[in-house]
This record gives structure tokens, sequence and C-alpha cells, in this order.
């Protein structure tokens, strides 16, 4: 068991070495499809051998939360990585991309899964802080791919953005700290598990600040208001394949490193702190999200809107603190993250073709590729919270565990902003989908491992709706031990 950790984090390390020394040809595309699949079959492995415990492997702490987060990296960066392979050989068809641009995005990518894993997987707050400081860095030469005006644009607006969220979280963790030190003297002050144990001895006054700053730090990165501007930049100018890990993984990344630390502070201070701040930000972040999406023109814009919508309601659903409401939300967090790779995985295809992300260009999507067309018709599904996809099955368990928490009031009016979120998503959607397709409308030219990876993300989507199998335990463990940590 221990050793699958270290797996999981140095697949993707040895991926990226692989890539820099031979570049994206056969080998290193290998090497960097075999770093997510190693993360990927950790985490299986792991479902069956990590329950209730905690298993320690030096600074690496492996329990039931961080295998439901290696599932999710594993899965989605399968995703992303395999559509790379038929994204990037358009790019250079097409005259776009040097090859030397081709390797650097392969191990920037690899960084990429590396630094996430190292953050679900971190025994301490410092370390996870720097995974996440780390992951910022690597993405922000994502985001720059193009090299264009708007891809530079979109990457300082990132950086900047999100530097100001790091630090203040970066605050929040020294204040923990020094509450951790005057607690009593320790070598492992910033130990989770050592935070969670002399949580009760925690200055009252210090926790409640430093809670106040880690929630509005890493909420920048989960992309929940207000600091949510450079998610929708970031989103559209990145490449397809990395657009899917960032909205589908790094967000649930980060929020995974909220409730950590929500754990810490409940503890401290009873839940009805940070519940109160989870409420606001999520509640004030779906006001903001269903606006933008009535408003949206741009369908990558769109997407990544929907996963502010999706994140904002993972964080109310955080606020109930039991079992049941933080289960759903991980497993809301496992099935957004495989559709919204199949869904911004499909809009790089509609990107390529059209050389823009202009809803008003996409029409009779039906009529032109009935393949990719069917993917998304079932994305947006997936997206809407319809049965028997997995993200009904979490909203259904994340109201009942917010009702069970008398918190009937927030769930109302977050359903509300949900529906007209998903009536923005599915009016947008439509639209692209039906209709007389323009005569001058280039084809949009579709491999078979481009479509073996729109339908094996969506058939996860299905699989988690109607059978978890060996993941419904680990995420009904990682429900109570992030309630009973509180």
């Amino acid at each position: 068991m221990r050793s699958l950790a270290v797996l999981a984090l140095a697949a993707p390390l040895v991926a990226a070495l692989a890539v820099a020394t031979a570049g994206w040809r056969r080998a290193g595309v290998a090497a960097s499809i075999a770093a997510p699949a190693a993360i990927l079959g950790s985490g299986l492995t792991l479902a069956w051998g990590v329950r209730d415990g905690v298993v320690r492997t030096g600074p690496l702490r492996t329990d039931a939360l961080a295998v439901v987060m290696l599932v999710v990296i594993g899965s989605v960066g399968l995703l992303a990585v395999a559509a790379s392979v038929g994204y990037l050989r358009r790019e250079q068809a097409a005259g776009h991309l040097h090859p030397r641009n081709a390797r650097r995005y392969g191990v920037l990518v690899d960084l990429f899964l590396a630094t996430m894993t190292l953050a679900v997987l971190a025994d301490n707050l410092g370390v996870m802080w720097v995974a996440i400081e780390a992951t910022t860095v690597v993405t922000a030469f994502l985001v720059g791919h193009h090299h264009t005006r708007a891809a530079l644009e979109a990457t300082w607006k990132y950086v900047i953005i999100c530097s100001v969220g790091i630090a203040l979280a970066f605050l929040g963790t020294v204040l923990l700290y020094f509450a951790s030190v005057h607690a009593g003297p320790t070598h492992d002050a910033l130990g989770f598990g050592t935070l969670l144990g002399r949580a009760p001895h925690l200055d009252p006054a210090v926790t409640r600040l430093a809670g106040v700053l880690l929630l509005l730090g890493y909420g920048t990165k989960v992309g929940l208001a207000p600091f949510h501007t450079w998610l929708a930049d970031a989103h559209s100018q990145a490449p397809a394949p990395v657009s899917a890990l960032m909205s589908g993984v790094l967000l649930a990344v980060a929020l995974t490193s909220l409730l950590r630390v929500k754990a810490v502070v409940d503890a401290a201070l009873g839940a009805g702190f940070m519940r109160v701040g989870l409420l606001t930000v999520g509640l004030a972040t779906l006001v903001v999200a269903a606006g933008l999406l009535i408003a949206q023109r741009d369908f990558k814009r769109l997407l990544a809107y929907s996963s502010m919508e999706q994140m904002a309601f993972a964080a109310i659903a955080a606020s109930a603190t039991n079992p049941l409401a933080t289960s759903a939300l991980l497993l809301l967090v496992m099935v957004h993250g495989m559709a919204k790779a199949v869904m911004f995985i499909g809009s790089g295809h509609l990107q390529q073709a059209h050389r823009s992300t202009s809803i008003a260009m996409i029409r009779g999507l039906l009529a032109r590729s009935p393949a990719l067309a069917g993917a998304a018709t079932v994305g947006l599904c997936v997206l809407a919270g319809l049965p028997p996809f997995g993200i009904f099955a979490a909203e259904v368990g994340a109201a009942r565990g917010l009702s069970d928490a008398n918190l009937a009031w927030p769930l109302g009016i977050a359903l509300l902003l949900v529906l007209v979120a998903v009536a923005a998503l599915a009016g947008r959607g439509g639209a692209m989908l039906f209709g007389e397709p323009d005569a001058e409308a280039p084809p949009i030219p579709l491999g078979r491992l481009d479509v073996s990876v729109l339908w094996a993300g969506l058939a996860g989507c299905l699989l988690l709706g109607i059978a978890s199998g060996p993941l419904g335990p680990v995420l009904r463990s990682a429900g109570r031990l992030l309630a009973g940590a509180s």
C-alpha cells in the first residue's frame, strides 16, 4: 500500500523526464499515457485497502479522500493525455505547432499531474500549499501555449489573481503554524494529524483569521467568488486537453485542499464558522455563474462558467459537514471531472476546425459530426444532472445532506440558481447542435482514438451513476473522515 502512493507521484515525474529526453514521439507519448494510468491504477487498488485508516509514507498521507482524488486525477488525466495525441497532431499538420513546443507541452502536462498528485497526498499543510503553488507555475505556461495576444493576457491574469489567492493561503498557513506552535512543542506543527490532534487547544482568534484567509486563498483556485475572474480566460485560451485538466481536476484538487483546512478549523471552532463562509461564497458564486452563463457567447467560456456553478454547489454541500453531503460532493467532483473533460476535449475539435470559439459560428453539429454531437448531447445531459448519470445521484445526496443539517433555505436558493444555469447551458448547447449547418462550414475530423476518449469518459459518468463499485465504500469513508474530523 505504501509503495502505491510513491508510484502515483513518481510516474508523472518519470514521464516528464521521458518526454524531455525523447520528445513528443512514440516513447514520450507512451510514457505520458502510462503516467495517469499508473495514478488511476494506484487509486483503484488503494480503494480496496484504504477505508477509515490513514497510511503514511514519509511526507505522504494516503486516506480515503486522497484515494478518491487519485482516481479523479488518473481518470481525467488519462482522457486528457490520450486526447492530446490527436490534438497536437492536428496542430502540427496545420502549421500551428513547432515540435519543440510539443515537447514542452508534454513535459508540462506530466509535471501538472505530478503537482496535483502531491497536493492530494501531502501530509503537511505547508507541503500542500507548495504543491498548489506549483500547479499555478506549471499551468501558466500551458495557458499561454498558443502564444497569441489573448493567451498572453489570460496567462498574466491567471498568474496575478491566483498569486493573490495563494498569498492569502500562505498567510493563513503561517497563522495556523503560529497557533499550532503556541499550543505546545512539536516537530510537525503543520502536519494534519498534529493540527487535528491539538485543534481544541488552538487560539480561537488566530484560527478564525486563518480560516478566512485559507477559504479565500484556496477558494481562488477553486474558482469561487470574489477571485473567480481568472477562470474563464484561462480555460478559454488553454489547449483543450489542458482546459479539461484544469476544469476537471485542478478545481477539484483545490477544493480538496479547502476541505482539509475546513476539517482543522471545524475541529477547533465548531462547524458553524466555516459553514457561514462556504455558504456565502458558494451562493455568491452561483449567482455570478448563472448570470454569466445566460450572457455567454463563447463555448469554452460557457464550459468554464459551468465549472464555477458545479464547484459552487460542491462548496455549499461541504457546509453541511455530515458524511452524506461530503460523500455526495466527492461523487459530484468525480463525475464532473470526466464530463467536463469530454466537453472540453470536444470543444477542442470545434475550435481547431473553425479557428474560433464563438457559439454563433457553430450550427447543425448533429448533421455535420454525429459522433461528436452525440457525445456533446450526452455530456450536456450529464452536466444538467439528469438520471441515470452520476451528477444526479450526487445532487440528490447533497440535497439530503443539506436538509439533514437544517440548511433547507440555502439549498432552495442553490437549486433555483442551478436550474437557471442548466437552462442557459442547454439553450446555448442546443443552438450549436441543431439547425441547418452553413454550406461553407469546415469538416470536423475525428479519429478512432478521439471517439474512444469521448465515449470512455461518458461511460464513466454513467457507471458512477448506477453502480460506484469499489469506490462506494471509499466515498463513504471519505465522508466520515471529513465529517468526523470536525
